[in-house]
């Protein structure tokens, strides 16, 4: 592995922040994000094998299998803005899949630097996902305590009314985390074990919470 990479993951709930600090840590560092989600919906476009298979498997509503993601994250990590470094997001969910990702990458003669779980109160994450307003139109995001507009329901510059995302409940959002717990619980004991683990206490500003990843990273 060439010095100064660096390998990171990921792990949060919903409402975390990890989304935007993601976005940062990818430019300040110059790596790859990896995201699941985003690598199979580009893999299931593509003409070849592995994107029929992809593309099968979703179309009966099935889940990918553990190899065919991990063939997916290598063939990604062949290129070339994956040269620094990546930040994996939403991949390993599973202790088996933990293992076979460290299994690909001892292949490859990489490993990870670190794992970090964005930490954060359920309640908390609650107060600030079920208060999300939206103005559809133009993207903009209000919310009733936080950020509140001028006009209670009101976008602040058009005056057009405000919608909440069908998701931005407290029912969906309780089940949300509940799965993201039971999940990411395997995972956090399997990295503390091997010494990779990094809590963050995402409660805090964007501004502090980048300053502890940096601290973690320079660590690496």
């Amino acid at each position: 592995q060439q010095s100064g990479n660096v390998n990171a993951m990921f792990l949060g709930p919903p409402g975390s922040g990890k989304g935007t600090q993601s976005e940062r840590f990818v430019r300040h560092f110059g790596v790859c994000h990896l995201d699941a989600g985003t690598m199979l919906r580009a893999v299931a476009k593509a003409e070849s094998e592995l994107g029929k298979r992809v593309r099968g498997l979703m179309n009966e509503g099935r889940l990918v299998d553990d190899q065919t993601i991990c063939e997916i994250i290598e063939q990604n990590l062949d290129k070339p803005e994956c040269k620094k470094g990546f930040l994996l997001d939403g991949f390993p969910r599973t202790q088996a899949q933990a293992e076979r990702l460290d299994d690909m990458l001892g292949r490859r003669r990489q490993q990870l630097n670190g794992v970090v779980e964005f930490a954060i109160d359920d309640r908390l994450l609650e107060e600030r996902i079920v208060g999300r307003l939206m103005h559809v139109p133009s993207g903009r995001v209000y919310h009733e305590k936080f950020r509140p507009p001028q006009v209670p329901g009101k976008d602040d510059v058009t005056g057009e009314p405000l919608t909440r995302r069908s998701d931005d409940n407290a029912e969906t959002l309780r089940t949300r985390l509940a799965q993201y717990h039971e999940k990411t619980r395997p995972l956090t004991d399997y990295y503390g074990r091997r010494h990779l683990m990094h809590r963050l206490d995402a409660s805090r500003s964007q501004d502090q919470v980048w300053q502890d990843l940096l601290r973690i990273f320079k660590q690496a």
